[in-house]
């Protein structure tokens, strides 16, 4: 994975000096627009939109959506005393930190707790510690359980089951969303899967460069992203 800045640099670059690049999807579709000029009629597919919210940090923050305008989101959820995929997961989000930390205005990692309760900041703050989870662009979010659970089935479709985000109710999964800089979904991955961490980290790249591209001097700003200077 130390070759995950490199590699996902040099495919960029080469995809758009060739101006022809994979721009990932849109996920959940809400409804189809019909739209009529004159005798003409088109149709418009209207996808989801991730609404705002507002959590806790591991510094003691509040925060929203508001406070990551423009940049891509990565959402997983987690918590603190998992045994099991938690840790994992965690690495490989670092490991994509590190891809885009000299870039912090571009990427915003946010890690939600499905254990809110027990997660407090002060143990959000020591498992960041512990996992070198540096806050500029990596958020670990406490707050209200069912606030959380209603995002993680309802917003972000995590979770095929429903619940009510009571003491009895639980989300667990190793699933990566890939939100844009309009809140649109634009990705699922399998934060275990090493291949699906290179996949991911190339398409946060995409979607943030996608609608500077044709801009004058775009070619050499994409190179200095990825050389790190």
């Amino acid at each position: 994975m130390a070759i995950l800045v490199p590699l996902t640099g040099y495919l960029i670059v080469d995809h758009y000096g060739k101006n022809v690049v994979p721009i990932p999807g849109y996920y959940i579709p809400e409804r189809v627009d019909t739209i009529t000029k004159g005798s003409s009629i088109t149709y418009d597919t209207v996808f989801h939109k991730v609404r705002d919210f507002e959590m806790t940090n591991q510094l003691g923050q509040k925060v929203s959506l508001k406070d990551m305008e423009g940049k891509v989101l990565l959402i997983d959820f987690f918590f603190t005393s998992c045994p099991g995929i938690c840790p994992t997961l965690t690495k490989n989000l670092r490991k994509i930190q590190s891809a885009y930390l000299k870039n912090d205005t571009l990427l915003q990692i946010l890690s939600f707790s499905v254990d809110p309760v027990r997660d407090s900041v002060e143990k959000l703050r020591k498992y960041a510690y512990d996992y070198q989870v540096n806050p500029d662009n990596w958020w670990l979010l406490t707050g209200d359980k069912k606030e959380i659970y209603d995002l993680a089935r309802h917003e972000f479709f995590v979770s095929v089951t429903e619940g009510d985000g009571g003491p009895d109710d639980f989300v667990h999964t190793e699933k990566l969303v890939l939100i844009d800089k309009n809140r649109n979904i634009r990705g699922y991955y399998n934060g275990l899967d090493s291949n699906a961490i290179k996949q991911c980290a190339s398409d946060i790249a995409t979607l943030y460069l996608a609608k500077d591209r044709h801009r004058p001097g775009f070619m050499q700003f994409l190179k200095k992203l990825f050389s790190g200077g």
